[in-house]
Order: structure tokens, then sequence, then C-alpha cells
């Protein structure tokens, strides 16, 4: 009886950590060591998860890379650092992060900041919309062609 009611317990700390976002399994078995359980019930509990495929690292790592890149883009890179910081595996990762377009993205991002900057002088833009950029994980090649173009267009 004992055995059920701490599986249980787990399962229902497991439960209520998935229902404010998806979880990687990862994150997943952290939360629940983080709590107490030892490794078999952790094990056990993962397993029931991925079986009932609410824990699923491929489609967490996809809803991951969506929700960075919907509203405020970010690297390529830094996205891939997050995805390693959330336990996924390198060829789930690789796979995700295949298509993510540095360029198109900052451009993104730049366009969205550039009007609330379009009164700065060339100086104060390039700073400011460098440090947003670089913020976001872009590389300087890629932030100095984006500012390059957004400072272009803005005349």
């Amino acid at each position: 009886m004992v055995h059920y009611d701490i599986s249980q317990q787990c399962l229902d700390v497991a439960y209520r950590y998935l229902s404010y976002r998806p979880r990687s399994e990862g994150e997943m078995r952290q939360r629940l060591r983080k709590r107490g359980f030892d490794a078999e019930v952790i094990e056990r509990t993962v397993e029931k998860l991925k079986e009932q495929d609410i824990i699923n690292d491929y489609a967490f790592a996809i809803f991951w890379k969506d929700a960075q890149l919907a509203h405020k883009p970010k690297s390529k890179r830094l996205i891939i650092k997050e995805l390693v910081e959330k336990k996924i595996e390198e060829g789930i990762i690789r796979q995700v992060t295949e298509g993510i377009d540095d360029e198109k993205n900052a451009y993104t991002l730049g366009c969205s900041r550039a009007r609330t900057l379009a009164h700065l002088d060339e100086t104060s833009f390039r700073r400011r919309l460098e440090y947003i950029l670089s913020y976001r994980g872009f590389s300087y090649g890629t932030i100095k062609h984006t500012i390059d173009i957004l400072w272009e267009e803005r005349d």
C-alpha cells in the first residue's frame, strides 16, 4: 500500500509540474529528484508518462524552438544552448534546429525594435540594436549585417 502511495504521489507531482507547460524528460527527472523521490519511483513515473506520450523530448524540443522564435526571435546558438540545458539529446537538437535562419530572425527582431529607435542618431541606433541582438545570441557578423540593412531602410 505504501509503495502505491509513493508512486501516486510522484505521479501527482509530475502531472502538476506538467500543468504549466510541456517538460523534457531531463527536466522531469530533475524536478522529481529535487522533490525527494528515489530513483526507482522516478524511473517508473517517467516511463508511465512516456507510455502515455505526455513526455516526448522530440515534441518538447519542437515546442520550445517554436515558442522561442514566435515573438522575440533568438539565435540558433541560443536555442541549442537552452535545449542542452533542458537535457535534450544532441541528435534531437540537431534535427529540430536544422532549419533556423539566424539572418531572417535577426532581421525580424531588428525590424520590430528599429521603429522605436528611429529617432536616434546613427551611433545610438547601432549601439542599442547591437545590444538587443547580441542579448538574443546572434553572432557579430549577423548583427552588423542586420543593423546595416535596418539603418539603410530607416532613411
